[in-house]
């Protein structure tokens, strides 16, 4: 990139705005990814892992473990929302399949917008994402003959849908975080409230999820999440955390650090 070229290349300016040349830069970052790397890729066999970690043997036994377990990994484009983007997907996938389970989640879902309303989330905005999300949901209820998964994989790779998808969830992870404040409030680090949190790290487009997102979402929807965390933490085993604790997952993800993407067992 030139401009990146320059900055290597020339003396350090004083004058020059170093905030916002670091901000164009990672804005012509996020660009390349976005015209690089689908919202949502196509399935893939676990043995694709292993090209990434050929000369790392800590991260290649790991994928050698998870292979073990999973037969298929999904990847999702690494922009903040990945967490949101790959549980939405896992799970409208599955519930393809699922008449009973379709049923019970969208009856939930039917009743959510007026729970956050009720939680003091502002109608109008809430409304407009809660349309959207009942529309892509009662396409899944179609059933697998007229709505497939291939018309699923191409939907979540429009970025207006996908992004008010996203959107509707972290609102209802918000709900719950603010819902269930005295709970949460230990999780949080520092001074800030609960409230202060979801408007800083839960609610806004492309922040990263961490385990109180999780927890969160998890509770809210009644959905059981498995997040296998492939670090460089001792031993070949990449550990599996379940939330809740002791639930039957219904979605299976891959965590590397600062990146969810879909698992398939």
């Amino acid at each position: 990139m030139e401009d990146g070229n320059d900055l290597h290349n020339n003396k350090f300016d004083p004058s020059a705005n170093q905030d916002e040349l670091i901000l164009q830069q990672q804005r012509r970052i996020e660009k390349e990814i976005s015209e690089t790397t689908p919202l949502v890729g196509d399935i893939q066999s676990i043995s694709s892992l292993e090209g990434e970690y050929s000369a790392d043997d800590i991260y290649r036994q790991k994928v050698l473990d998870l292979a073990k377990k999973y037969k298929s990994i999904r990847r999702t484009r690494p922009d903040g929302n990945c967490f949101f983007r790959a549980f939405s997907y896992a799970y409208l996938e599955r519930l393809l399949g699922n008449r009973e389970e379709y049923e019970r989640f969208r009856d939930w879902a039917l009743k959510s917008k007026d729970n956050l309303v009720a939680l003091g989330f502002p109608e109008f905005t809430v409304e407009d994402f809660h349309d959207t999300f009942m529309e892509v949901l009662d396409r899944v209820g179609e059933g697998s003959d007229v709505f497939s998964q291939k018309d699923l994989h191409k939907l979540f790779n429009e970025q207006g849908y996908s992004d008010y998808i996203v959107v509707y969830l972290r609102l209802i992870t918000s709900g719950q975080l603010q819902k269930d404040s005295e709970f949460y409030q230990h999780f949080i680090e520092g001074d800030r409230s609960i409230a202060d949190f979801c408007h800083q790290e839960v609610e806004p487009m492309y922040k990263e999820s961490d385990h109180i997102h999780i927890i969160a979402l998890s509770s809210a929807l009644d959905i059981g999440i498995r997040v296998r965390c492939m670090d460089r933490g001792e031993g070949v085993e990449v550990i599996a955390h379940d939330f809740p604790e002791g639930c039957s997952p219904a979605v299976h993800l891959l965590y590397r650090p600062g990146h969810y993407d879909i698992l398939y067992p």
